[in-house]
């Protein structure tokens, strides 16, 4: 699969604080396949990386410079990388923001970008950049462009007014995963962050004509939000469950049919390590104030919330699981799975990870793409989630209105 980028578009950003060493993310250099060089009068940037990543290029002034974000590169090595005759004045890297890098290649002088794509295969992706030299004034002109749209990070969810957990509607957040300049999985030009916005949108309707239910998505179109706003959104909309929606490709182990994951620090088998791999990013705490905590009592007060809501979790993983199967639905042959997912480490709020499918097999493919399934998944997912909430209140001796 290639992505282009077919113009380059520019904004202007802060310098990098941080170096390459603090970064701690999954996706990383591979410096063998590396390189930097001038060739036919210009610059070519091939950068090796162990896993495809959304990624954005950009072109600014003052000194001359190109920008690279990626959402999650460990950078470690781009130094040792040899740039004969390049005309490089620097090359460093650092984070942005959370869960996203920036490479930074200070220019010999004004230049272009004419090409940058990246090719992926066997799970390993090359990002190459071609640039050639550019008069002053056609620099200026791609460094003054205005950062596009679908760059930009989403508006703030239009969030109902927070109640007290326990009291009204249930208050159920969805997230599609992936989005925007993130396209997740792909199978027959049909991409993961297409399918499951539709699902969620549908299991939203599903849950509004059901009744008893306020739903937050936290998108509702195609855009890219970062994980720790999933996580804030949930927050500020005092969540009562958390469902995250994907529909990944997985070649690792079997994996097919819909699955139901929950958080836990050991995965129930390699595919559900290598899924959350994939998945867990950041380490992020969210829900509580830990800014004059150290990092032990942080995790003591995180490990002491989650304890709580593990059984509350659980319980919601069966009943949707219970309610699927039911509807003679096709689920995994281990349709409860456990990792590390970072988008499940609400320590207060019941979260699910909930795989409709995957995309690697095509069964699966067929069951996602087709309405009438969808509908009837989700129709299930309502049932379980019904009662679910019944019992939660019944443990809680909670009146749900």
């Amino acid at each position: 699969m290639r992505a282009f980028l077919a113009a380059v578009m520019v904004v202007l950003f802060a310098g990098l604080a941080a170096s390459a060493d603090e970064l701690s993310a999954l996706a990383r250099l591979d410096p063998v396949r590396t390189s930097i060089e001038a060739s036919g009068g210009g610059l070519t940037v091939k950068l090796g990386l162990s896993q495809p990543v959304p990624w954005r290029v950009r072109l600014l002034d003052s000194p001359p410079r190109l920008v690279l974000d990626t959402r999650e590169v460990d950078w470690s090595g781009i130094a040792t990388v040899e740039r004969p005759g390049s005309g490089l004045s620097d090359l460093r890297a650092g984070t942005v923001r959370a869960g996203w890098s920036r490479l930074v290649l200070e220019l010999g002088g004004p230049m272009t970008v004419t090409s940058a794509e990246m090719e992926t295969g066997d799970g390993r992706a090359l990002l190459a950049i071609r640039l050639d030299p550019a008069t002053a004034e056609a620099f200026a002109a791609k460094s003054s462009l205005p950062e596009p749209p679908e760059w930009a990070l989403p508006k703030p969810a239009d969030l109902p007014k927070a109640l007290p957990r326990g009291t009204g509607p249930l208050v159920v957040v969805l997230d599609p995963g992936h989005g925007g300049i993130d396209p997740g999985a792909e199978r027959d030009k049909t991409f993961e962050k297409d399918i499951v916005l539709t699902f969620a949108r549908e299991l939203k309707e599903a849950l509004l004509r059901a009744g008893g239910f306020t739903v937050v998505m936290t998108r509702d179109e195609d855009v890219f939000v970062p994980l720790e706003t999933r996580i804030s959104i949930a927050n500020a909309a005092a969540a009562d469950a958390f469902i995250a929606i994907h529909a990944d490709a997985l070649a690792e182990g079997e994996a097919v049919g819909a699955t139901i994951y929950t958080l836990s620090a050991e995965a129930s088998d390699r595919a559900a390590a290598t899924l959350a791999e994939r998945h867990d990013r950041d380490e992020l705490l969210s829900g509580v104030d830990l800014t004059d905590q150290d990092d032990m009592v942080a995790t003591v007060l995180m490990d002491l919330a989650r304890t709580e809501t593990r059984p509350r979790t659980e319980a919601l993983a069966v009943d949707m699981r219970d309610a699927i199967l039911g509807a003679g639905l096709k689920m995994h042959r281990v349709p409860l799975q456990s990792a590390g997912f970072s988008v499940l480490k609400l320590p207060d709020i019941p979260s699910v990870l909930l795989e409709i499918g995957f995309l690697s097999s095509a069964r699966d493919h067929a069951r996602m793409t087709d309405p009438e399934w969808r509908g009837q998944l989700a129709k299930a997912i309502v049932s379980g989630l019904q009662t679910w909430a019944k019992e939660d209140a019944a443990r809680a001796q909670i009146p749900r209105d």
